[in-house]
């Protein structure tokens, strides 16, 4: 039960850390509501039980080192700054109020934001690095303890990141949410580039 409550609570506190994906999130559900955005959590958790499972299972493509892994890493450093630099030129540029959309480009729009969510949560350079991290604290334990990990995992990451398209899709949390977009959006342009800068760093002296 301890080692639970561990490794739970290390994987909780990485969830409360924003990044990628939690801005992808926040902004879909703002724009286009908190079911569109469902797709873009799904997407992220999909991406996120793909590390877990490579993880737990010791797939050594996926090890840190590895060629794939700092394939991983470089593709995620790039996307990370494309990102960042969209955020700082469109700052404050978008509109908050979400448009009455039909069934048919309702259900588009999901599976969309369904492929950007894993994407953003494949490319994540930290996901990788994490899963493998937490994989190492488990490395003695049962089949079995290792698929109720990664299945716990998995559904906290759905469920966060449900709540927190929830939350923002809410209007009067909208409302206080738009005055600070900008700032937000400047402020995680800066972020994003940084957080690849760091590991572009980190891989040139590894």
């Amino acid at each position: 039960m301890e080692q639970f409550l561990l490794v739970a609570a290390a994987h909780f506190l990485a969830l409360l850390s924003p990044g990628p994906d939690f801005v992808l999130i926040a902004r879909t559900s703002a724009s286009a509501g908190w079911r569109v955005a469902s797709g873009a959590c799904l997407g992220i958790a999909l991406a996120n039980g793909v590390f877990i499972l490579a993880a737990f299972t010791g797939v050594s493509a996926l090890q840190a080192g590895s060629g794939l892994f700092m394939a991983l890493q470089l593709a995620g450093c790039a996307y990370l700054i494309y990102i960042g630099v969209l955020f700082l030129r469109h700052a404050g540029r978008n509109s908050l109020t979400p448009g009455r959309v039909n069934g048919g480009k309702t259900v588009a729009s999901w599976r969309l934001n369904l492929g950007m969510g894993f994407i953003s949560g494949i490319l994540n350079p930290k996901n990788a690095l994490f899963y493998a991290s937490l994989a190492s604290m488990l490395a003695g334990g049962s089949t079995l303890s290792k698929m109720l990990y990664g299945a716990w995992m998995f559904a906290a990451v759905l469920g966060w990141d449900l709540l927190v398209a929830l939350a923002i899709g809410n209007r009067r949390v909208l409302r206080r949410f738009a005055q600070a977009l900008p700032w937000l959006e400047r402020a995680s342009g800066v972020m994003l580039m940084l957080l690849a800068s760091a590991v572009l760093l980190h891989l040139a002296r590894g």
